[in-house]
């Protein structure tokens, strides 16, 4: 398991409030859409990252996280495992709290180097599965 329950807590109740969702457009048949909304519907402000940055749930979109001109806190990848990797070194750079894998991501070695710069990660879960689940 990547990432433990105290730390799916801590980034759905303490690493803030505003996700960039890599991936996320208008295609609502994608599982992106979805979970932005239910991100939506628990107070998150999404800000959808995706090469034709389109305006999503009513937020601006943006071709990638360096494009973005302000603070992310989290950043939810719905990439393919083979390009989640540098999307996440991205946002260690960029300075989020926490990088959040989605489904079926997963990179080893970027869960490693994530943790080794002291940002919290989870692989392989759903924030729209987890944080209903929340007391």
């Amino acid at each position: 398991m990547y990432g433990d329950e105290a730390t799916v807590r801590k980034i759905l109740t303490e690493s803030g409030d505003t996700w960039a969702v890599v991936g996320l457009s208008s295609n609502r048949g994608r599982a992106a859409y979805g979970v932005a909304q239910v991100l939506q519907r628990y107070g998150k402000r999404i800000v959808p990252v995706h090469p034709k940055a389109e305006t999503v749930h009513g937020e601006q979109g943006y071709a990638s996280l360096a494009d973005i001109p302000f603070d992310v806190d989290v950043v939810d990848v719905f990439v393919n495992s083979d390009l989640a990797g540098p999307i996440s070194d991205e946002a260690v750079a960029k300075g989020v709290k926490a990088v959040w894998f989605q489904l079926g991501v997963i990179d080893e070695a970027a869960y490693e180097r994530t943790r080794a710069a002291g940002v919290d990660m989870v692989m392989d879960r759903c924030p729209a599965i987890e944080i209903p689940l929340l007391d």
